[in-house]
């Protein structure tokens, strides 16, 4: 199912090699964290599942608003990361599941879940990277955000911490 749901989302951004490679990073460390920190393979389905899709809503944010924002993105990916999954055969739970987390991964306030806290903590290792953050931010970010110990080491040997 995750390599269905792989081709779904580099067909669906067809042509936006920034943004393939993007899902495709948040992917490798989510996967790369959740097995260290050894979830169950429910939670793992649905942390990879969630990596993949976490940003599918940013296209429809482009065209409507002209923006990239992330409350933009929470509102409107749910709706179509659910239509995708349902498609791909996903089950009605899991799906709830993903689309709660596509909903909020850019909410950093009560994070529930180790597959909510492992998104965030991958999507800012990639985010660092690619925004090109200095120290100060990587160091603010990794104090208020990182909360794993595998993400946590994650981060301070990738950034040098």
């Amino acid at each position: 199912m995750i390599t269905k749901l792989f081709d779904a989302m580099v067909a669906y951004y067809s042509g936006d090699a920034r943004r393939i490679a993007h899902f495709v990073k948040v992917h490798g460390y989510a996967r790369a964290i959740g097995l260290m920190e050894g979830l169950d393979e429910q939670t793992q389905f649905i942390l990879e599942a969630s990596a993949l899709v976490h940003d599918i809503g940013i296209k429809v944010c482009e065209e409507k608003y002209q923006s990239t924002r992330g409350d933009l993105q929470e509102k409107e990916g749910p709706a179509i990361a659910s239509k995708l999954l349902l498609d791909l055969g996903f089950t009605v739970p899991v799906v709830q599941r993903i689309t709660y987390l596509v909903g909020h991964h850019h909410t950093y306030t009560d994070i529930i879940g180790a597959d909510y806290r492992i998104l965030v903590e991958s999507d800012f290792l990639v985010n660092l990277h690619e925004d090109e953050a200095d120290e100060k931010t990587i160091r603010t970010v990794y104090e208020r955000i990182f909360k794993t110990e595998s993400g946590k080491r994650l981060c301070r040997e990738i950034f040098a911490l």
